[in-house]
């Protein structure tokens, strides 16, 4: 694809693949929407991973995290929904709950098309971030191609007012969840993770003490180097652990 930018350079502690990536175009509706694509550069079909943007959409940080993901074997993908401009909530708001899941349809018809040759399977992994998180449960819950569920710091309340609310949803997912907030996160409550864990008992959710809302994101004054990088082990090693093996090639 065009539009890639082809590093060779990885650092001992970001992973074990050398990676390309960049924006490229994906098709939805009658027309293109801008993704960003990372992947090995190793020859091969590889596990996909969607990354669900947070309230701000498509920025340097989710594209970062998909270059994380891509060092450690993972094809990481990810897409702005927020199609109108203005304020990011004004954004949000006018994106129904499914628009958004016939948006990551289209993005799963384009990853198993006749023109796609890297997706090691038709199951997904998907890693949502903040409010993208909650297409990521609603998804994990409806969509047979969702093989597991990463979330960071996504709202579990407050969603009275949308199409779906996200706690209907947390006792009836069938796929693996991995759930990461911080105890002292100003927008979600503490009660909320113990009360998603006695309604999701397969799952894993975890709270870091002391951690604030989007501890993740080191353009963030909330970011927390601890916690960030605790948490993306895990993500890491859960997303591995619980979708399809790659397939690579030895050329030569």
């Amino acid at each position: 694809m065009t539009g890639y930018r082809l590093t060779m350079a990885v650092l001992a502690h970001e992973g074990i693949y050398p990676i390309m990536y960049g924006a490229c175009p994906i098709p939805m509706g009658t027309g293109h929407r801008t993704g960003y694509l990372a992947r090995p550069d190793a020859a091969g079909k590889f596990p996909v991973v969607f990354v669900l943007p947070s309230l701000d959409g498509l920025t340097s940080f989710e594209k970062d995290l998909c270059r994380r993901l891509a060092r450690n074997g993972l094809l990481a993908l990810s897409v702005d929904f927020y199609r109108a401009g203005g304020d990011p909530l004004d954004r949000y708001n006018l994106l129904s709950d499914a628009r958004a899941i016939a948006d990551l349809d289209e993005l799963h018809g384009y990853v198993v098309s006749d023109d796609i040759e890297w997706a090691v399977s038709d199951q997904i992994g998907i890693f949502g971030v903040d409010v993208g998180g909650r297409f990521g449960v609603i998804s994990a819950a409806t969509r047979p191609w969702v093989r597991s569920l990463a979330l960071a710091y996504t709202p579990l309340t407050g969603d009275e007012d949308r199409e779906f609310q996200v706690a209907d949803f947390l006792g009836h997912l069938p796929v693996p969840v991995l759930g990461l907030y911080g105890a002292d996160d100003e927008l979600i409550a503490a009660s909320s993770v113990d009360e998603a864990q006695n309604r999701n008992q397969h799952g894993q959710w975890l709270l870091y003490p002391g951690v604030r809302h989007g501890f993740l994101d080191i353009d963030a004054g909330e970011y927390d180097p601890s916690a960030a990088e605790d948490a993306m082990g895990r993500v890491i090693g859960f997303l591995k652990e619980t979708l399809p093996e790659a397939e690579e090639e030895v050329l030569g």
